[in-house]
């Protein structure tokens, strides 16, 4: 069983939970407190650890995993592959001599297959359903697709051209819609899991982010959807919601930032840019930089959570634990409140 963020809470409400119910009967004189309390929490913490430990095997499974030249995706599909699954890795530059796709066939064992795979071309996730479709064999299954291919791009709703918004969600949004589609027949005939990366970010605005930000708020929203369309079949649609790892996953370096910030400086009309004036710009992207999270192995095992758990999650938070405050703050206090702490 891996030990999950996720789980540390449900033993922290669990307690919580046991504390008011032991007030309670210790005020009816029917129990002790300590008596109640104790038994509660080790029935109700006891069920929840029980449930988690509770894994499907991976042999004679298979999932595919999107957005593996780096990152997430690489090192998801490596512990998919260790831990004994069949895995159909897409990488962007497969076939290009990626160095994504080289380092995943050398460290990779027979069972993890590198494919050329663009989510954002029909053609190419068209292949690949018929590449994992004839490598399989008859008593194999598509067991899981994880969503994990995506782009990050940062800027202000007014800096960032309508393309770039259109950009970012053809890729985040729409790649992913489409891959899943695709798959989907494959994963509802194994009763298996749609896993989709999304992000913090996807619950709550953060400045300097619109682009990204609203292509994660309507994944999660389809994400939604699709676990209460599949309930009926037995498969299981998880979200994974990892915090900034920018600088870790190599999404967006700082060479890409400087990028972006220059197109979109030369793309504003005058009155625009005055109105923020350069320097202001400037400095809004430079806090951005060497930002985020540097450990990405909580958010590969939230995945690989949500494929072996016989009970898997809706939601998975693999985010540390200054932006699960933020994320408690932004969902469940006033408006106000979260903008005088993070604006």
């Amino acid at each position: 069983m891996l030990w999950t963020s996720d789980k540390t809470l449900d033993i922290l409400l669990y307690a919580l939970v046991s504390y008011s119910l032991g007030c309670l009967v210790s005020c009816l004189g029917l129990l002790g407190f300590w008596t109640a309390f104790c038994g509660a929490w080790l029935l109700s913490a006891g069920t929840c650890l029980y449930r988690a430990s509770l894994e499907i095997t991976p042999a004679k499974r298979a999932v595919i995993v999107t957005g593996c030249d780096s990152g997430f995706g690489h090192a998801i599909a490596l512990q998919l592959d260790k831990i004994g699954f069949q895995v159909f890795a897409g990488c962007l530059m497969a076939d290009a001599g990626g160095q994504g796709a080289k380092d995943l066939r050398e460290k990779g064992s027979e069972r993890l297959h590198v494919v050329q795979l663009d989510i954002t071309s029909n053609d190419q996730i068209a292949k690949a359903v018929e590449y994992v479709r004839n490598t399989l064999k008859e008593d194999e299954v598509v067991w899981g697709l994880v969503n994990n291919a995506g782009i990050a791009i940062k800027g202000a709703a007014e800096w960032v051209p309508i393309e770039t918004f259109r950009k970012v969600a053809e890729v985040n949004l729409f790649g992913l819609i489409a891959t899943t589609k695709a798959f989907l027949p494959l994963v509802r005939r194994a009763k298996g899991r749609i896993v989709n990366v999304t992000s913090v970010s996807g619950c709550m605005g953060v400045r300097i982010c619109s682009p990204y930000i609203s292509s994660k708020y309507a994944v999660e929203g389809f994400s939604d959807c699709l676990r209460l369309e599949m309930k009926q079949f037995g498969v299981n649609v998880c979200v994974v919601e990892p915090g900034s790892h920018v600088v870790a996953t190599q999404i967006l370096t700082k060479e890409m930032l400087d990028r972006q910030a220059d197109e979109c400086w030369k793309g504003m009309d005058e009155e625009t840019r005055s109105a923020y004036g350069e320097e202001l710009f400037r400095k809004a992207y430079e806090a951005l930089k060497d930002h985020g999270e540097t450990d990405i192995q909580p958010v590969v095992d939230a995945a690989t959570e949500a494929l072996i758990n016989k009970y898997p999650r809706a939601r998975y938070c693999s985010a540390n634990w200054p932006y699960r405050v933020m994320l408690f703050v932004s969902r469940h206090l006033p408006e106000w409140v979260f903008d005088a702490l993070y604006n």
